[in-house]
């Protein structure tokens, strides 16, 4: 397979924030901003492997502003780094007051995607190669996050374990 670039899975939205899209303080809810954000990064990795995907994990979704009712919200989202089947997508929400044009990153996070065939079984992506010096930092620092992530599934394995489908005050 073809090594691809970064920018070759560059996916953008932009959607207006609406009432029906915000809570009591007329801001908009986090998990609408996080559908946002699943879907944008999901259309990068299929354009990075142009393979049907899977979300595999979601590292974190930091919410840093606030996004008001009114204001419009971009979300971006590129491929950082590939692994034999897996993608690690990149995302920026930023958020535009329309009326003054003061734009703030509202939200970042990291999700992994797995490229499935017709039977949901995983099979290869191409590599990614970073060109710009975001990208570089970026696809650096993806062997750290990956092994992070891979520690927290196994520490989430042991609490479905534990717990299982039960109740815990039932156990």
């Amino acid at each position: 397979m073809e090594k691809r670039p970064c920018s070759s899975s560059l996916a953008v939205k932009t959607s207006h924030v609406l009432p029906p899209d915000t809570n009591y303080h007329g801001t908009l809810f986090g998990g609408i901003l996080m559908a946002h954000i699943d879907d944008v990064a999901a259309i990068a990795a299929v354009r990075h492997c142009r393979k049907a995907v899977v979300t595999a994990s979601t590292d974190s979704v930091d919410f840093l502003e606030p996004v008001k009712q009114g204001n419009s919200i971009c979300v971006e989202a590129f491929v950082t780094w590939t692994r034999n089947t897996s993608m690690e997508v990149f995302v920026k929400a930023v958020a535009e007051d329309l009326l003054t044009g003061d734009r703030k990153v509202a939200a970042t996070a990291f999700l992994t995607f797995v490229a499935v065939d017709e039977n949901l079984r995983p099979v290869p992506v191409p590599e990614v190669y970073p060109e710009s010096e975001s990208e570089k930092y970026l696809h650096e620092g993806a062997a750290l996050r990956a092994e992070r992530r891979s520690e927290r599934r196994n520490y989430s394995k042991e609490f479905a374990a534990k717990f299982g489908t039960v109740y815990p005050w039932n156990m």
